[in-house]
């Protein structure tokens, strides 16, 4: 196999904290939109009633904490994934 490719353990570990850190960047992207605006985090950044500085801003954080939380499970997965395998020999 090459060095490279994942095992189907380390393919659900990544899918499973990827979407665990995504739920997590959510809130918390949310609770800082919140505490730093006052206002609850956008949820349709076509309305009308929403700036468009608030709409650019609201999307480049929650893009910032995407990527921030995809890099972070992969990391993260391959980690956890080899601690394991190596308890279990």
């Amino acid at each position: 196999m090459a060095e490279n490719e994942q095992t189907l353990t380390e393919k659900v570990a990544t899918v499973a904290l990827t979407l665990a850190a995504g739920w997590v960047a959510q809130k918390v992207v949310s609770f800082a939109w919140a505490k730093a605006t006052g206002h609850d985090a956008p949820k349709d950044l076509d309305d009308p009633e929403v700036s468009i500085i608030s709409a650019v801003t609201f999307a480049a954080a929650a893009a910032a904490a995407s990527v921030f939380a995809r890099r972070f499970a992969g990391r993260e997965a391959k980690r956890v994934v080899t601690r394991f395998a190596a308890r279990a020999s």
